[in-house]
């Protein structure tokens, strides 16, 4: 049940925001409805869940407001609520999810009251997952309700926003008790079944492709994998299917975007039985396209270990060349190319230099390994 009340409370917040009321005391009153819900739906399960908290929510949010007697009998036309039964039956999680994504809220923040608001993670669950103490995230999620109940729906985040937070919220990965790669997954989903949009389809294609190795990025001591070394006999093959089967006609459509052509990259990868096997000419093929979308370091980055590994260390060398030395991982992909060019030395020390680059432990970890084996190799 409690997934099920997870699931629509978004739905109910959205209606009560449409129906004017404040965003922090719309929670409030879900909030409330909720555990109204917990404490009756065992014994009495409602033929209209939804419609059900809805009105449950709405007599709690009216009843916050109402601060008299004499009050109370005076708004009790204007705000008394239907009863339960059908309601309406828009779904205001996509209205919700894009005002969550709010022009004036930073990324962090938009991550933050995302997961509050639409996947209805508790402030300390949000706290774990991003390693934060649980006040900070709680001041975190209320500065955010604020700018969003003074700037209104106006300054709500277009599509491209949305699917940003959701690409940032799965990134995230698994932390504390909370899977954030999984609940992004999920919310991307609710999105593609309301959008025709065909980057957000080309989003949870990429998602999918990316949980799909999962199981294999890390040994069990918690040491990272790269992907020419994982076991592909751990990749989930039903994931891999699934989002192949969601890309392919969403590349037909002929309307590139950023995601769609992250995704074709990733299903290559996907799709080679080998590390060895895999088609690297089409890869930089797909990062020239990309490229001729963005111009993001980072996608020049990559393509730069993609022509090494479809033209040789050399041309990728040449084509690192051209990305700013301050793009984070560029001393990795140098160290990787070299080594792949028989500099082992060089090799070594960039890898070294590169662990004292690196932004998290098993990244540091994996790169002091990599210099260590590279310096063995020379004894």
């Amino acid at each position: 049940m409690e997934g099920d009340l997870r699931t629509l409370a978004p739905q109910v917040l959205g209606v009560l925001i449409r129906r004017g009321a404040d965003f922090a005391s719309a929670e409030d009153a879900v909030q409330e409805a909720l555990i109204e819900a917990l404490g009756h739906w065992p014994d009495r399960m409602p033929s209209e869940p939804r419609a059900w908290l809805v009105t449950v929510a709405w007599r709690k949010y009216v009843d916050a407001h109402r601060s008299q007697t004499a009050r109370r009998r005076r708004e009790e036309a204007e705000f008394e609520a239907p009863l339960p039964g059908p309601t309406e039956q828009s779904d205001d999680t996509l209205q919700l999810l894009f005002l969550c994504c709010h022009r004036s809220l930073t990324p962090s923040s938009a991550v933050a009251l995302t997961l509050r608001a639409v996947g209805g993670l508790t402030t300390r669950q949000i706290a774990q997952a991003y390693l934060v103490p649980e006040a900070t995230m709680a001041q975190r999620i209320s500065r955010a309700k604020r700018i969003v109940a003074a700037e209104g729906l106006s300054g709500r985040g277009d599509l491209g926003r949305v699917l940003r937070v959701l690409y940032l919220i799965f990134n995230e990965g698994y932390t504390g008790d909370v899977d954030l790669a999984a609940e992004s997954i999920r919310l991307t989903r609710e999105l593609t079944a309301q959008t025709d949009d065909p980057e957000a389809t080309g989003l949870l294609a990429l998602l999918l492709l990316h949980h799909a190795r999962r199981a294999s990025r890390f040994r069990d001591d918690g040491a990272l994998v790269p992907l020419t070394e994982q076991d592909r006999g751990r990749w989930d093959t039903d994931l891999i299917r699934e989002a192949i089967g969601i890309l392919q006609p969403t590349l037909a459509r002929d309307r590139l975007g950023e995601f769609q052509i992250q995704a074709a990259i990733a299903a290559l990868h996907a799709d080679a039985p080998s590390a060895g096997e895999t088609d690297w000419v089409q890869i930089v093929e797909w990062y020239d396209e990309l490229a001729a979308l963005t111009d993001s370091p980072v996608v020049a980055l990559n393509r730069a270990v993609a022509v090494g590994e479809a033209d040789g260390p050399q041309a990728g060398l040449r084509a690192l060349g051209e990305v700013p030395a301050e793009v984070p991982r560029r001393t990795a992909a140098q160290a990787y190319l070299r080594e792949r060019a028989g500099e082992v030395a060089r090799a070594a020390d960039l890898y070294a230099e590169a662990a004292r680059q690196a932004t998290s432990v098993a990244e540091r970890d994996h790169l002091t390994r990599q210099a260590a084996r590279l310096r063995d190799r020379e004894k």
